[in-house]
C-alpha cells in the first residue's frame, strides 16, 4: 500500500532569474517535472497527480468536466451498461431522440387502471359489456399493475409487455385475448396524453388455424342416457335447463349465459317457438327457435310453471355428474346446431335459430352427424313422466324449415 507521497514542490530559478515552484517526482523510473508561477497552481496541480498516482490501479481517473457529480454517476452507469452493446452511448441517445416523444403527463400505472376500470364501469352499467367481459378486464389489468410496480403508463415499452404476456406460456387464444384487453386499456391511455405512442401494435398477435368441424359433442346415445338420468335425479328440477340447452341450443352459461336471462313466458309451447330476445341473447339480436316435437315433450312433461329453468345451487348440482357424462361448457349447444344441420340439411336456418354466422356453422358443425344419429336425438322423449305426453309428442309431425333456408 503506498504510504507517501512521491511529489514534491519547490522554489526554482530558471536560468531566465525568474523563480518558479517545480512539481516533481519519479515514479516507476520516469521522472515528472512541472513549473507554475505560484506555489497555489503548483499545490492544485499536485493534488491531481496524487489522485491519479493514487488511484491508476482501479482504472479510475481525475478529469477537468462541467458535469456534476451526479451526472458524473449516472454517465459512468450508463457506459457499464453498454458494455456488452455493440454501438456506442451517442448511437442509443441519438435513436432515443428520434423515436420517444414525451407523453403530456407522466400517469401512475396503478391511477391509470383504476381511471380505467372506473369508465368500464359505467359502461357495464350501461349494459355494453357483460359480466365475464368486465371480470376478465378487472383481473388481467390487476395482473398488469402487479407485474410493473411503481411504473408509468408511458415506461411501458412493447418488449416488456411481450414478455409480461408470455411469461406463464398460455395457450394462443389466452394470449390474444390478454393482448386485447391491454389494447382497448393502451388506447384509452393514448388518447388521454398518457403515452405518446400505442406499444401494442409491435406485441406479437398469434393467427390460430382452426380445424374444420372440431366441436365437441355428444352422440344420440349419449343425449339419450344424460336426459334419462336427469329425470331420476333431483325428482327431474335439471330437466328444463339440459332439454332448452340440449335441444333447443340456447347458450348454456351460468351465471351469465342466456338461459339464465330467458323467462318462462318466452317459451311459448302452443306457437311452438322461443323467443330470445335481444336482452337475453349474447350478441344482442333477438331470434326465434323453433321448439321440436320432442323439446314440446319434455317441457309438457316437466312445465316450467312447476320447474325452474335454472335450480337452485346449479353448479354444485352440475359438477357431480359433469365429468361422468362429458360436459364441457357448450357441449349441449353443440350437440343441437350438429343435429339440426344433419337433420334438416340447413345452414341458413341453423344459423338463424342458433344466433351464429352461417360461416361458423359450415366451419364447425357441417357434417358432423349423420341423418340417421339426428332423427335418433330428436326423438329422446321423456320415459318417467308418463306414456300419454310421449305418445302426444309422436303423433306430432316434425317442424319442417323453409326450402329456400336449404344450403345450396
Amino acid at each position: 500500500m503506498k504510504q507517501t507521497t512521491p511529489f514534491v514542490i519547490s522554489e526554482f530559478t530558471n536560468p531566465s532569474g525568474k523563480i518558479v515552484f517545480q512539481l516533481y517526482a519519479r515514479i516507476d523510473g520516469q521522472r515528472f517535472r512541472k513549473n507554475f508561477r505560484t506555489r497555489a497552481e503548483a499545490e492544485a496541480e499536485r493534488q491531481v497527480q496524487e489522485v491519479n498516482w493514487l488511484q491508476r490501479d482501479t482504472g479510475t481517473r481525475a478529469a477537468i468536466t462541467r458535469l456534476n457529480e451526479d451526472q458524473l454517476h449516472e454517465a459512468e452507469a450508463v457506459f457499464r451498461r453498454l458494455a456488452a452493446h455493440p454501438r456506442s452511448l451517442s448511437f442509443y441517445v441519438d435513436f432515443a431522440l428520434a423515436n420517444y416523444r414525451e407523453p403530456e403527463k407522466q400517469k401512475p400505472m396503478a391511477d391509470a387502471v383504476a381511471d380505467y376500470i372506473a369508465a368500464k364501469e359505467h359502461e357495464f352499467a350501461q349494459d355494453q359489456l357483460s359480466p365475464p367481459q368486465m371480470g376478465r378486464i378487472r383481473w388481467e389489468l390487476k395482473r398488469l399493475v402487479k407485474a410493473f410496480p411503481g411504473k408509468a403508463v408511458a415506461e411501458l415499452t412493447a418488449p416488456a409487455l411481450t414478455q409480461f404476456l408470455e411469461k406463464d406460456r398460455a395457450g394462443m387464444k389466452t394470449h390474444n385475448n390478454r393482448r386485447g384487453v391491454l389494447s382497448t386499456f393502451f388506447k384509452y391511455s393514448f388518447q388521454r396524453g398518457w403515452i405518446a405512442d400505442n406499444p401494442i401494435p409491435k406485441v406479437p398477435h398469434y393467427r390460430i388455424r382452426r380445424k374444420r368441424g372440431m366441436a365437441q359433442t355428444l352422440t344420440a346415445a349419449q343425449a339419450a342416457t344424460l336426459m334419462e338420468y336427469l329425470e331420476t335425479t333431483s325428482n327431474g328440477r335439471l330437466v328444463p335447463y339440459f332439454a332448452l340447452c340440449l335441444f333447443a341450443g340456447i347458450r348454456p352459461g351460468v351465471p351469465h349465459g342466456e338461459i339464465t336471462k330467458l323467462k318462462p313466458e318466452a317459451v311459448d309451447l302452443d306457437a311452438g317457438v322461443i323467443h330470445i330476445s335481444a336482452e337475453v341473447s349474447k350478441v344482442r339480436e333477438p331470434r326465434k327457435i323453433a321448439i321440436q316435437p320432442n323439446l314440446a315433450a319434455w317441457l309438457r312433461a316437466y312445465p316450467l310453471k312447476r320447474f325452474p329453468i335454472v335450480a337452485g345451487n346449479f353448479q354444485k348440482r352440475r359438477a357431480k355428474f359433469a365429468e361422468k357424462f362429458n360436459l364441457t361448457h357448450d357441449v349441449l349447444r353443440h350437440t343441437f346446431i350438429s343435429m339440426f344441420v344433419a337433420k334438416f340439411r340447413s345452414i341458413g336456418e341453423a344459423a338463424i335459430q342458433a344466433g351464429n354466422s352461417e360461416s361458423i356453422i359450415r366451419k364447425h358443425y357441417l357434417d358432423l352427424k349423420t341423418t340417421k344419429e339426428a332423427d335418433g336425438f330428436f326423438g329422446i322423449l321423456p320415459k318417467h313422466a308418463g306414456s300419454i305426453v310421449a305418445e302426444d309428442a309422436a303423433a306430432t309431425p316434425a317442424t319442417d324449415v323453409p326450402s329456400e333456408s336449404v344450403a345450396a
